[in-house]
């Protein structure tokens, strides 16, 4: 990509038939575009399309220009489509807890240019990570939860997701449940990390029952927020092997390390519209 062009990321998913990859392309070549990545999927079961592109364009060529121009392939083939512009980094809120080794995670891979984005709160139940977001130099709201004021704080929670623009909240190990009003808000995007023991060993201390009963694999899960608790469309996925060798804290370690990576990745794949939904899965294009 030369200094004059800007990238841009086209995805699209509509009813399989003849001549979609053709027309799309054709009207790509038509705005003197240079694709750079392709992906394309078909859902047998669903007779679903899904397509990712990549592509340059002239600085003249703007987002809006584009969606214009692709106005009448999208209702051609009924498709529903999104344009990303990759010139400014998406922004994130990220939620936590107590454990921050999540959250630790995606502040150096933001540092060291793996992510491309920008954290533009810190949402905390505890104020553990308080002086972290100070380091940071990231806003940080303190919104303790109890019965009583669920409702008023996820009101404040889905506030400073609306005024601060973000393209994606990640739950880095945010130890509360949201309510099926704020999961529907933010339905596709919320990502959050568990461990992958569920449906078993559930509740506090997973990985001390996990290795109380002698489990040989142990893992973490990345997936979208819904309001089925923990049952969201899954982005990714990873798993170690254990031994009987291994103490608790081994268990907690190694859990420690895969959900970090899990999620980091999640949220990579996420950022670069790589993660299409799916109905109850998703369709990530590598």
């Amino acid at each position: 990509m030369n200094g004059q062009a800007q990238l841009f990321v086209l995805t699209l998913t509509c009813a399989d038939r003849a001549g979609i990859v053709a027309a799309v392309t054709s009207q790509l070549l038509d705005l003197g575009t240079n694709i750079v990545e392709s992906s394309q999927y078909w859902d047998r079961a669903t007779n679903r399309f899904f397509m990712r592109i990549a592509f340059t364009a002239s600085a003249k060529a703007s987002a809006e220009l584009i969606e214009l121009r692709l106005a009448p392939v999208l209702g051609q083939f009924e498709m529903q489509g999104r344009l990303l512009d990759c010139r400014k980094p998406p922004k994130m809120v990220i939620m936590v807890s107590k454990f921050d080794h999540a959250f630790l995670h995606l502040l150096y891979q933001i540092r060291v240019g793996w992510l491309d984005a920008e954290i533009v709160a810190v949402i905390s139940n505890h104020e553990d990570s308080l002086e972290t977001a100070a380091w940071a130099g990231v806003p940080f709201h303190f919104l303790p939860v109890t019965a009583e004021n669920k409702k008023q704080q996820e009101d404040h929670i889905f506030a400073i997701v609306e005024d601060t623009g973000a393209d994606l909240v990640v739950l880095a190990r945010y130890m509360q449940v949201f309510s099926d009003d704020l999961a529907g808000r933010l339905f596709g995007k919320v990502i959050n990390i568990h461990h992958s023991f569920l449906p078993s060993f559930k509740g506090a201390r997973p990985y001390h029952q996990a290795h109380e009963y002698g489990v040989k694999l142990i893992g973490a899960t990345a997936h979208y927020v819904t309001a089925d608790l923990d049952e969201g469309p899954i982005i990714e996925q990873e798993t170690e092997r254990v031994s009987h060798a291994m103490s608790v804290d081994d268990f907690v370690a190694a859990g420690r390390d895969i959900e970090s990576r899990v999620l980091a990745r999640a949220v990579k794949r996420h950022l670069e519209a790589r993660v299409m939904l799916n109905g109850r899965k998703t369709v990530v294009f590598a």
